[in-house]
């Protein structure tokens, strides 16, 4: 069981004060060799993973992430692979070591496994993942393999049939399950992330924890956030990381896991058992304070703070005929101006509100 006293002090280990923030970005930077290199805001947090978003399409309707009759970007306004490493290789040289594909639906844009090779083949970039709804994933899982794929994480908000065909509008869960399947027998390291709902699939986490437990998949919980396609979302639907860990410990014996710097999620190992479970607690417990992620929309838009509505255009200064140097100076002035995140906000008191849809930017 994970008592509240260690949960508390587990969540103000978790998000490092001013002091502790300055000393790992010192850190950090005495690791290059010029400080100008690196990718930093004005917080001193320093970017190290990208997510890039090849488009905003999908072939669900999750509530959660699309809005009922979504319009979708333009084909000429979405980056091309080549335009799209391009951009990855001047995050790497500024200190991006990994990279996240997503969507939407990332495996519904045609030949995507030719840019997780290509992605793979930058200099600096020692792994690349992805995020995706499983629907391709089992006649794609081999393929994303050997073009150098090191994690997919599939999101899976039910083990329920019916209930996944009223969440995703797909009568697909045998396909997604099957998707999982692949995945595991061709080598992939494996995660399922599920966004959970109060009153809707809260009663499910018990499930899916004997899921990872019997299994060894890591299972990522995640808080509903205000990034809904139908802008349905308020704080009384949010169950948090603290009920989920109360719900599994009244069947698990948990242990915690210490959390690296920079990582979204809390993972807890299960006694005598491989599997583990993870929390992304980013409305009851954001990680602000050591964020090191930086976003890319599939229209080329830099998103550096996922609950800022701030963007900055990419796209005219690649098409344009911009230098690299030139990109790789807006790019660093941008992040600069990185927004604090949702942590100040909660201590401010202030109201946290719909920002964007989910799948125009990816998870």
């Amino acid at each position: 069981m994970i008592s509240k006293a260690v949960w508390e002090e587990r969540s103000t280990r978790d998000q490092p004060g001013p002091s502790v923030r300055v000393a790992q970005t010192l850190i950090h930077l005495q690791s290059r060799s010029k400080e100008s290199e690196a990718l930093i805001d004005s917080y001193g947090r320093i970017a190290r993973k990208l997510r890039i978003s090849v488009t905003d399409a999908c072939n669900f309707r999750c509530s959660f992430c699309m809005p009922k009759h979504p319009i979708w970007l333009p084909k000429k306004e979405i980056l091309s692979f080549e335009e799209i490493t391009r951009l990855a290789t001047i995050f790497a040289s500024l200190g991006v070591d990994t990279i996240r594909v997503s969507g939407g639906e990332p495996l519904v844009r045609n030949g995507v496994e030719e840019l997780v090779e290509m992605l793979r083949g930058i200099h600096g970039v020692s792994a690349v993942s992805m995020t995706t709804n499983g629907f391709f994933l089992e006649e794609k899982a081999r393929a994303l393999k050997e073009a150098g794929l090191n994690v997919v994480t599939v999101s899976l908000h039910t083990l329920k049939k019916e209930k996944f065909e009223n969440i995703t509008g797909s009568s697909a869960y045998e396909r997604v399950l099957r998707g999982i399947t692949a995945a595991r027998e061709v080598g992939l390291r494996l995660k399922i992330n599920c966004v959970v709902i109060r009153g809707f699939n809260d009663d499910e986490v018990v499930d899916f924890a004997s899921l990872a437990c019997k299994t060894g998949i890591t299972v990522r919980f995640i808080e509903y956030m205000p990034f809904d396609g139908m802008k349905l979302w308020n704080p009384e639907k949010v169950f948090s990381g603290r009920e989920i860990i109360k719900r599994i410990s009244e069947s698990y014996e948990l242990e915690p896991v210490s959390r690296e710097p920079g990582s979204t999620s809390t993972l807890f190992g299960f006694r005598n058992d491989q599997g583990k479970i993870g929390l992304i607690t980013s409305i009851t417990a954001p990680f602000c304070g050591d964020c090191d992620r930086v976003r890319l929309k599939a229209d080329g838009n830099l998103v550096p703070c996922l609950f800022s509505s701030n963007e900055y255009y990419l796209r005219p200064l690649l098409r344009r005929g911009s230098s690299d140097e030139q990109i790789a100076d807006f790019i660093k002035r941008c992040f600069w101006n990185k927004d604090a995140g949702v942590e100040r906000k909660l201590g401010k008191l202030l109201s946290i509100k719909h920002v964007r849809p989910m799948h125009s930017i990816g998870g």
